[in-house]
């Protein structure tokens, strides 16, 4: 996310994303001695395409994101993703390679975070003791 911030690019909701993908493939796509990779590249647009790839090609997410129902501890991570992301979806490469990806339009507002917040200026926040 730094190289995004030195190019004055919004990157709270893309830390947001590449989160919730990272916490899928720790959860649903670990194999014992196997980590997975994220990659990030940056396209003309501006548009930035956030891959997580693992090693369980048969533990895939579902083609749609689906809101759980009401009190669900988990499972609302591919929604945020398909809120906040332009699109996203899965990829296989050579088995057992998958690789879930998300596409942001850093250029067009989404959510209400866009825009450049740059978290070393702000300000300190008072806690009571």
């Amino acid at each position: 996310m730094a190289q995004l911030a030195e190019h004055r690019l919004p990157f709270e909701d893309a830390a947001q994303v590449v989160a919730e993908l990272a916490a899928n493939a720790v959860t649903h796509g670990r194999v014992r001695g196997r980590d997975f990779r994220l990659a990030l590249l940056l396209a003309p647009g501006p548009t930035l395409r956030i891959e997580v790839s693992d090693t369980r090609r048969e533990a895939g997410p579902p083609a749609v994101a689906e809101v759980p129902e009401s009190g669900a501890e988990s499972g609302r991570g591919l929604a945020l993703v398909s809120a906040l992301a332009t699109r996203w979806g899965t990829d296989h490469g050579p088995a057992p390679l998958k690789t879930v990806w998300a596409e942001m339009a850093l250029g067009s507002p989404i959510s209400p975070d866009r825009g450049f917040h740059d978290p070393v200026d702000r300000s300190p926040v008072a806690h009571d003791v």
